[in-house]
């Protein structure tokens, strides 16, 4: 197997695809035709990304919840905060748009002032009546709508957190969602087609601003905004990239396949996706993008090389044989090394990654193959290169940079290694600065309209986030005992007295408003009954609203009435202290619920995705080090030699931790989407290393072992490509800057930034640590002598072959 990577076997690789330039153009054509069939099983993920396995403790336990509650996701909210909203027009319009929701098949249950239910006594069947709260036939009477509003304010604390805010005055209405629709396309059907209709009628008849959230909504307005970005970001990538390719080369002919070559990577893309019926996910969403990205430093690379080989002798055929058969083996494990840093997620057990990881991966090494079969066919095809496409290769600018940093790589390599430890130790002090975000909405379109609306709902009701606390009394009916009750009551006041979590709701505030329905509405009772008002308040409350659908309770307790329920939100700002506040609420819970009688269970959206993030965290960092143990095996592979493993290793560590380092100090948060810089730069970075390390094994066999000559003969040959490569890398991942999103506007940022650490590390410290390190290596390595030493042909013998059709 190794004769396969000698130079032998890129001379048969060349000699194959030059020869038989119909047939390998022909398989491409059937790649894509096949692949592009594939897209009609592309479709866009419908729910939400969960980050940690099935088998987690936190996710059997938000499951086991969901089971005796139902989907806490099916919750649309509708806000209003306006001094008109008691008002004839405001308050008929109000009307009508709930009851055209309510009547749509997609929802389940609206509760809103216009139609609201109040607690009426019924002594003769002895038992809670729901009366209107509000007579439809005296609205158009501002003064009983202003009786309306006061009576609601002050006499009715079982709505308040649920539907309004005393103290601001602001007002909202739940809708529910079928649950079976949730996580389906009709979801998003519903809310493009029929609820933002809704909603923009209504506020141009009233001109009042609404206000709409919820987890439906959010996800459908979040997924559209990402599918719109797509478009953006290839669009983008592609012409920036583009654009650097030409400014580099000056050749409109080399620049347009280039651009084939990557859009039809992108079409392999989505291909793939479709092929292994993946989602498109938040993830997923960016790989077309990364294949332009990643694509035209392959181009680059590969051109630049042809265009140095032709600048030699002059001679076109010679050399695109010598483009392959020099740096076939050079390019081949740059891919493998890129494809490795996003292969290594699949270690992370987490669904959303293994998806982006594999195709990913999948799709570089296409894009490989692609390169090297493309590129060397399509420049046989068109003229040489003329002196103005070449001249890149002495320009000036970019010449002085170059020297600039080998002249330091020859003579000041102390001072490159002083630079390098206080940079490292700047950085190791920065990364004690970083902290772990809990928070759900931050990497959310913060421009998008949706956005301001979470803000004004975690402002006026204490908090979006839910955290969810499930008791089982382990027995059934358990709930509805007083003594039961009352524990719930004095956890309650405990959670009350936290000052990042909202007022908890659950079927106490339900028994509280029931003696208050008792005693004919009068908020003074509105509190427990007393063990000689159990009996029959109780009662009561049990027989309120027996196989009703706006049965209140059944949100709170199930069935069985075995388990119980209590609700409580918290600001998106505390994310960072869940837990903190779970231990809180576990200490208390712990105290009040005897754990043999009682078992309490801590668990939520909020709770899941914090633990999600520090298990993700985790297993990232796990394939981080699986990324670095493959990437030093492809060098021991090589080199044979252990020291090389660590000259490959401490330049592509360096710009890491800088990063890290950056975001300590700029309070820029590990998150899932900060997380995952590392992994995809660690996988581009080492690209440099290792077509450095590849060529310098080349130069060593050249050169007769000379070290100096061979790095420096090395820095001359493969210092620009890497120049190149870098910048278009840092400019192409600069474009997903301008995403909505926040998470993806950091992993552009932080990926561009690590990448230009990574360019400088390996054109100066990386020469200069082969300078250090290798004055004994040159004879611990064993080279992999080649099997078939390179042809060389003369200018008569190419024309032989040009005669017989072999070139």
């Amino acid at each position: 197997m190794i004769k396969w990577f000698s130079l032998g076997f890129w001379e048969l690789i060349a000699r194959v695809v030059l020869r038989n330039k119909i047939l390998m153009l022909s398989i491409i054509v059937a790649i894509t035709v096949f692949l592009g069939m594939q897209w009609k099983y592309i479709h866009f993920t419908f729910t939400e990304a969960n980050m940690l396995p099935d088998d987690n403790i936190a996710n059997v336990e938000y499951n086991a919840f969901l089971n005796k509650f139902g989907e806490e996701g099916n919750l649309i909210i509708i806000g209003v905060k306006d001094k008109t909203f008691f008002t004839p027009k405001a308050y008929a319009a109000w009307s009508t748009l709930m009851n055209s929701l309510k009547k749509d098949k997609a929802i389940d249950l609206v509760i809103s002032i216009n139609d609201l239910k109040k607690l009426q006594k019924n002594d003769s069947l002895q038992k809670f009546e729901l009366v209107p709260f509000v007579d439809q036939n005296k609205t158009l009477d501002k003064a009983y709508l202003q009786n309306i509003k006061k009576q609601l304010f002050n006499d009715m604390p079982f709505y308040e957190g649920l539907l309004f805010n005393k103290k601001s005055g602001s007002i909202r209405s739940a809708v529910y969602m079928d649950k079976k629709i949730v996580n389906t396309k009709a979801r998003k059907e519903y809310i493009l087609e029929k609820l933002v209709p809704a909603i923009e009628k209504f506020e141009r008849e009233t001109n009042i601003d609404l206000r709409v959230s919820g987890m439906p909504y959010i996800r459908t307005l979040n997924a559209k905004t990402i599918t719109d970005e797509i478009s953006l970001f290839i669009g983008a990538s592609l012409l920036v990239t583009s654009l650097l390719f030409f400014f580099f080369f000056r050749s409109f002919r080399a620049t347009l396949i280039s651009i084939i070559i990557v859009i039809i990577g992108v079409m392999w893309s989505f291909g793939v996706l479709g092929l292994l019926n993946y989602e498109i996910t938040v993830l997923t969403a960016l790989v077309p993008s990364l294949i332009i990205v990643i694509g035209i430093p392959n181009c680059i690379f590969l051109t630049n090389k042809y265009h140095q080989e032709y600048k030699v002798h002059r001679n076109k055929v010679k050399a695109l044989q010598r483009v392959t058969t020099k740096i076939g083996m050079a390019t081949l494990m740059t891919n493998v090394t890129t494809a490795i840093g996003f292969f290594t997620f699949i270690s992370s057990n987490n669904k959303l990654l293994i998806e982006f990881g594999n195709v990913t991966s999948i799709n570089i090494m296409l894009l490989f193959f692609l390169c090297i079969v493309v590129i060397p066919i399509f420049h046989s095809y068109i003229p040489a290169p003329i002196d103005r496409h070449i001249e890149h290769l002495d320009r000036g600018s970019v010449k002085r940079f170059m020297d600039w940093i080998l002249h330091n790589v020859k003579h000041s390599r102390f001072s490159i290694y002083v630079v390098a430890i206080s940079l490292l130790v700047i950085s190791i002090i920065g990364i004690y600065k970083m902290r772990i975000s809990g928070s759900l909405i931050e990497d959310m379109p913060k421009k998008e309209a949706f956005f301001q609306d979470i803000i004004f709902f975690e402002n006026e009701f204490d908090g979006v986030m839910p955290l969810e606390i499930m008791i089982d009394t382990k027995h059934k009916k358990g709930v509805m005992k007083l003594s039961t009750l009352k524990r719930m009551d004095e956890l309650e006041q405990a959670i009350d007295e936290i000052p990042e979590l909202s007022k908890p709701i659950s079927i106490v505030n339900l028994v509280k408003y029931s003696k208050q329905a008792y005693y004919n509405g009068n908020p003074e009772y509105y509190e427990l009954p007393t063990s000689q008002e159990q009996g029959f308040i109780l009662s009561y409350a049990k027989n309120a609203t027996k196989n009703s659908k706006e049965n209140l309770m059944k949100s709170y307790v199930d069935s069985t009435g075995q388990f119980a329920r209590i609700t409580t939100f918290m600001r998106d700002d505390n994310g960072g202290a869940i837990q903190k506040i779970e231990a809180e609420v576990r200490k208390e819970a712990d105290k009040i619920f005897p754990p043999d009688r009682y078992k309490v269970t801590i668990t939520g959206k909020a709770l899941v995705f914090q633990k999600g993030t520090g298990y993700l965290l985790d297993n990232l960092l796990s394939s981080l080090v699986f990324a670095f143990f493959l990437t030093a095996l492809l060098i021991g592979f090589m080199f044979r030699s252990f020291k090389m493993i660590l000259v490959s290793i401490i330049p592509n560590l360096l710009p890491l931790l800088l990063t890290a380092g950056i975001m300590g100090f700029l309070d820029i948060p590990l998150k899932p989407s900060t997380i995952l810089v590392f992994g995809i730069a660690f996988g581009l970075s080492v690209d440099d290393t290792v077509r450095f390390l590849a060529q310098y094994r080349e130069e060593l066999k050249k050169n007769n072992w000379k070290i100096r000559k061979s790095v420096y003969a090395t820095f001359n040959d493969a210092g620009l490509s890497m120049f190149y490569t870098s910048i278009v890398l840092f400019f192409g991942f600069s474009v997903f800057m301008l995403s909505s999103f926040g998470g993806t506007i950091a992993l552009g940022g932080l990926i561009s930034l690590t990448l230009l650490f990574g360019m400088l590390s390996n054109l100066m410290l990386l020469p200069a640590l082969v300078l250090t390190l290798n004055k004994t290596l040159a004879n611990e390595q064993e080279f992999i002598e080649p099997k078939i030493d390179i042809i060389e042909h003369s200018d008569e013998e190419i024309d032989a072959l040009k005669k017989t059709k072999l070139l």
